[in-house]
């Protein structure tokens, strides 16, 4: 089985090489940003650590460069700078938004580059380990690395599709946006419930249901006809009443929130349960500045002061 090489040792670099040890490939060496670390990685690996990478590439047919992705480039730089890169080597990297580009050094010196990024989270190692199985990599790369892609995502019983180099950052932002920003518009889900009292450490309790509730809607129903709510409705009264309550009681909060409000009136416009007219009422109501809505909720005058 070839001779897998990692260099930078963190959640991802770490959780890959033992998932392949696993599956039979042999772990030549680690390296990392501190000696400690490429120790810490090669206890778990049960392979040598080494202070430079570029020994733990000349020992390697695969070479795994999982730095942070500004350090990918000139570690690159670096080993090939130091005779590590050869031709038989094939070389990877596993960024989601840096093309294989980055990896010309090692091409400079006859090795194959591969980008392979993984659509996936891992916070840690453990993690890495039993979220990668199965998800969907994302492949560019030199034509004859793609084999060596394909079959790595095989081992990994995953599937893959093959991205241009100008497409990454269109395919990365897709990414954060499941990822990173649906973490942020949960953040903002927990800040106005807050806002309307519940207590912190009850907030994450209670919605947990509704918001496994809603991805199991999207799984079994997909986007747009898992929608629901006052925006798929058409219901411009109860939007208006979430603009006031947020001018009165969260203000810092209310940008946001008409800016994803504005995004679900397309969503609900491929739905098909908004029609034109109430499409129009809602993006003139999400649009406006705070506090000169043209719209009232029902009951309340806005010119005359509650006691």
């Amino acid at each position: 089985m070839m001779r897998v090489g990692i260099i930078g040792a963190g959640a991802v670099g770490t959780g890959m090489g033992l998932l392949l040890s696993r599956r039979g490939y042999t772990i030549a060496g680690v390296s990392s940003r501190t000696m400690a670390s490429a120790e810490r990685a090669a206890a778990r690996l049960n392979c040598p650590a080494f202070a430079d990478p570029e020994t733990v590439a000349r020992r390697s047919e695969i070479v795994f460069i999982t730095t942070t992705d500004r350090a990918i480039g000139p570690v690159a730089a670096a080993i090939a700078g130091r005779g590590g890169f050869r031709p038989g080597q094939t070389v990877i990297h596993m960024s989601g938004s840096l093309t294989s580009a980055v990896l010309d050094p090692a091409r400079q010196a006859g090795a194959l580059a591969l980008a392979l990024h993984p659509l996936q989270s891992c916070t840690d190692a453990d993690m890495a380990v039993a979220n990668l199985p199965g998800s969907v990599f994302s492949l560019e790369g030199d034509r004859e690395a793609l084999p060596l892609g394909e079959r790595l995502v095989n081992d990994l019983e995953g599937e893959y599709f093959i991205i241009s180099p100008e497409a990454k950052p269109l395919y990365h932002a897709a990414a954060c946006v499941a990822s990173n920003y649906l973490v942020s518009i949960i953040d903002l889900s927990y800040r106005l419930m807050q806002a309307a009292g519940m207590a912190p450490d009850m907030v994450a309790r209670a919605l947990a249901p509704l918001i496994e509730g809603t991805w199991g809607n999207i799984k079994e129903k997909g986007v747009p006809r898992a929608l629901t709510g006052p925006i798929a409705r058409g219901d411009v009264a109860t939007i208006a009443s979430h603009l006031q309550a947020m001018a009165a009681r969260a203000p810092e909060l209310e940008e946001i929130y008409r800016a994803v409000g504005r995004y679900t009136i397309g969503v609900a416009g491929r739905k098909g349960s908004l029609n034109a007219r109430r499409a129009a009422l809602l993006g003139q109501l999400l649009a406006n500045s705070r506090g000169k809505s043209p719209f009232r909720v029902p009951g309340r005058s806005p010119n005359k002061k509650r006691s």
